[in-house]
């Protein structure tokens, strides 16, 4: 079975950089949008939240819209926005439910109990552990830019660039992770590139937040010129034609990265 990284690559391969969110818990209505942008997109994001707020019929829908898409093209990666973060025993029993039970090929994950905590989600070299480093809403910077002083250094630096630095050289030792930075954010997308070598980030906020796409790329590419899951989601399922939306911005991005 190829992990969550096989996936993304062999998307990259095929310059697919559109992850495109399904922010609705209707079933007929997200095979519609499968339907229309399989071929243009590099992985597809169900936000759990949207999902469980419809209670058994909403968790049947991203059931179905998972098999869906499996059915479509096996090699699309999907991706759970769902956040998790909690103590090991809980997190042992998150693990299960998404990876076993939903079959997803990624999730993203909250950093702030630390490495031990999350340890079952790294576990499972498999699978994509996409954590949140620099989030796109416009109060991320309460916490994420506060000025810490790591352990034996005498300079301070943002908090979200520590956690970045536990993730490349503490957390990813099998292969596994990513980070989430938001393109609302264009600086901090490089410099947490800076710190993170090749690894894949993660970019909401293009779209409906405004995020800057040609900052982000430029920002964002790693050295094979691949690495970024571009995240779209009102911006394309709510248009009223979601293939256009989708080919447009998949073209805005190849015009980017023939400049770059």
């Amino acid at each position: 079975m190829n992990s969550f990284l096989d996936k993304l690559k062999s998307k990259w391969e095929e310059n697919k950089f559109v992850c495109i969110g399904l922010d609705k818990a209707d079933f007929e209505f997200n095979k519609n949008i499968i339907d229309t942008t399989a071929d243009l997109s590099l992985a597809y994001k169900p936000q759990s939240a949207f999902y469980e707020a419809d209670g058994a019929a909403g968790l049947e829908a991203l059931k179905k819209t998972i098999q869906y898409i499996r059915e479509k093209d096996p090699n699309i990666p999907i991706i759970l926005d769902a956040k998790r973060g909690d103590i090991g025993s809980t997190n042992e029993a998150y693990v299960k439910a998404i990876f076993d039970d939903l079959g997803v090929d990624a999730v993203t994950v909250h950093p702030y109990l630390g490495k031990e905590a999350v340890e079952p989600f790294l576990q499972r070299a498999e699978k994509g552990i996409i954590v949140l480093v620099r989030t796109s809403n416009p109060g991320a910077g309460e916490f994420q830019d506060l000025e810490v002083y790591p352990e034996r250094s005498r300079r301070g630096k943002p908090l979200y660039q520590v956690v970045a630095e536990h993730v490349a050289k503490e957390w990813n030792q099998n292969n596994n992770c990513a980070v989430v930075v938001g393109a609302t954010y264009p600086d901090e997308i490089k410099k947490v590139r800076e710190i993170i070598g090749d690894m894949p980030i993660l970019v909401p906020g293009i779209g409906a937040q405004g995020g800057d796409l040609e900052a982000t790329i430029k920002n964002g590419l790693n050295s094979q010129k691949q690495g970024l899951i571009i995240s779209s989601s009102r911006g394309i399922i709510f248009a009223p034609n979601p293939r256009e939306a989708t080919q447009t911005l998949h073209s805005q991005i190849q015009e980017i990265l023939a400049n770059v």
